[in-house]
């Protein structure tokens, strides 16, 4: 049993070389076609939380002064 969750404790089954190819085909068109429906969704969510819109600069500090 794994002590933290992550893909590597989950049993997968065995597949076969075809059927492990037709899988990841599905999964690449899917998340091609997702980002193109969603990319601008997407790119909105991250450029809103970006850090040059969280940090802000104090004003007010001596510019000469170390932080530490």
């Amino acid at each position: 049993m794994c002590s933290e969750p992550c893909f590597q404790c989950i049993q997968l089954p065995q597949l076969s070389d075809e059927t492990v190819v037709e899988i990841l085909d599905f999964m690449q068109t899917f998340m091609t076609d997702f980002e193109i429906r969603y990319g601008y969704q997407i790119g909105r969510y991250y450029y809103e939380r970006s850090r040059h819109n969280i940090v802000r600069t104090n004003s007010s500090g001596d510019k000469d002064d170390p932080p530490f």
